[in-house]
Parts: C-alpha cells; sequence; structure tokens
C-alpha cells in the first residue's frame, strides 16, 4: 500500500511525534522512507541583504540538524535525506512527485508556532495541493495527571 513516504521535518518539537509516526507507518510496510527538510526562501529574502548569508547558513544547519534527528529516530533503518530551499509547500509536494511517493507526513504546526487555529500555513498547503495522500499529525499536549487506573484525576468530581 505504501511503498515511499516522505516525512516533512524542520526540527520543530511539533514535528517530532509526525516523525515517530512516519516511521512507524513506513516500518510497517516496509516503505521507503525520504526526509526532506526545506530551508524557507522567504525568510532568507526577507531579511537584510548583509545578513541574507548568515541567515541561509543557519536554516541549513538547522535542516541538517532536523533531518539528523530523523536518522536517529529511524533506529538504524535507512532514510534518504533531502534539504531544499524554496516554498516549504511547494518543495514538499514537488520532492513527493519526483520521489514518487505514496504519502507525505507532516505534523500540523512547525517552527513558526501557532499562528493558525488548526493547521499551520504550510500544512494547509500541503494538504491543498499535494498530489498524494497527506497525513498530519499533530502533537499531543502534555498528558493531565491520572490516578493509578489511568483514568484523570479528578473524574467525576
Amino acid at each position: 500500500m505504501f511503498d515511499t513516504v516522505v516525512v516533512a521535518t524542520d526540527g520543530s518539537e511539533s514535528v517530532k511525534r509526525a516523525v515517530d509516526v512516519a516511521l512507524d507507518l513506513a516500518d510497517r510496510f516496509d516503505a521507503e522512507v525520504h526526509a526532506l527538510s526545506v530551508v524557507d526562501a522567504s525568510e532568507v529574502d526577507a531579511s537584510p541583504q548583509q545578513l541574507r548569508d548568515e541567515l541561509r547558513t543557519a536554516l541549513e544547519t538547522t535542516a541538517d540538524a532536523a533531518l539528523a534527528t530523523v536518522e536517529e529516530r529511524a533506529d538504524g533503518a535507512d532514510v534518504i535525506t533531502a534539504v531544499r530551499e524554496g516554498r516549504p509547500a511547494v518543495e514538499l509536494c514537488e520532492y513527493a512527485r519526483e520521489v514518487d511517493a505514496d504519502l507525505i507526513a507532516t505534523g500540523t504546526r512547525g517552527r513558526h508556532g501557532e499562528n493558525r487555529l488548526l493547521l499551520g500555513s504550510v500544512a494547509e498547503r500541503v494538504v491543498r495541493t499535494s498530489p498524494v495522500p497527506v497525513l498530519t499529525v499533530r502533537q499531543l499536549e502534555p498528558a493531565a495527571a491520572t490516578d493509578d487506573d489511568g483514568a484523570p484525576a479528578n473524574a467525576g468530581n
């Protein structure tokens, strides 16, 4: 059913669960895993000219670290990694076409946080424009306090 899974990563906390879900899914279907991190060209272009090279280098370093995290979480499984520069949603969808992906997995919010109510702007654009199904995975809220039986504390009070 899934031969090639592309997981989008920006290294943010909110993407870690999406990476884990994508890796688990790929493992279950013995699928090839591609991890892609996109350096957002609009961030670079919006910065002052004298800072662009430094910002691009910093963003590329962050992208490399994000991909290294995916490789670590893969626990020895092969992961094909790539860094692109451009508009994240466009690059992600184009990459999925290039590798003939069966699925794109992404977090619902990235480095820019909760500036959207339900989906981050990149995740929303990917869902709307992807040539393949998109699995969006939200980060779980910190676990609420539970009693000894695993039920929420103060349940029924």
